[in-house]
């Protein structure tokens, strides 16, 4: 468990440096795949939850950090004005409740069926981008959702989306290399099925 939560985390510090290098869809309304959201979501269904708490908060921390340091307190093409008043560590708690949702399905994922946790990935990631949008809007003090905002979230999440059975999948070869058993239910049926065969 040590070594694939290990993995994990220079899964995650990878996807921190790569995110800086993608670009965003001007086609698709600006919208860009998050990889450090992508990376945590898949690996919070496999952990058990104080792993996961602590994979949220190394997360959330990172994502603070980058927004403090960028222009205007984050990427000058998302928050347009300063935001000062959001304060370090709302992503944090973000990630925690992402987290979480992901973990109510992990009776499922052990089971062996993974495509619900890839589609409850996008559905993480709409509700982790509405939620830090309507803080941004409470915090300005006024409430603007555009069609623009609408498609640019409902784009982003779908990109993310499309790109998670490629982390389950690298997810699954790090816990076969590091002996760390993610899907209990779904090995005994495969093990069943070989033995009537």
């Amino acid at each position: 468990m040590i070594r694939y939560t290990l993995c994990l985390l220079i899964l995650v510090l990878l996807a921190v440096v790569v995110q800086q290098f993608l670009p965003a869809l001007t086609v698709l309304n600006g919208s860009r795949m998050l990889l450090v959201p992508l990376v945590f979501l898949c690996g919070a269904v496999t952990l058990p939850t104080p792993l996961m708490l602590g994979l949220a908060f190394v997360c959330g921390f990172l994502t603070d950090a980058e927004s403090t340091l960028g222009p205007h307190g984050g990427d000058p093409e998302v928050y347009t004005r300063p935001v000062e008043a959001l304060r370090f560590g709302y992503s944090i708690l973000l990630y925690g409740v992402m987290g979480f949702i992901m973990q109510g399905i992990q009776p499922l994922f052990r089971q062996g069926r993974w495509q619900v946790s890839t589609i409850l990935t996008g559905v993480s990631v709409f509700l982790y981008l509405l939620t830090e949008y309507l803080l941004i809007n409470f915090v300005r003090g006024g409430f603007t959702f555009s069609r623009g905002t609408l498609f640019k979230i409902v784009f982003t999440s779908g990109l993310t989306t499309i790109f998670s059975p490629l982390v389950f999948w690298l997810l699954f070869r790090i816990a076969e290399w590091s002996n760390y058993t993610i899907r209990l239910d779904g090995l005994k049926r495969g093990a069943t099925r070989a033995q009537a065969v």
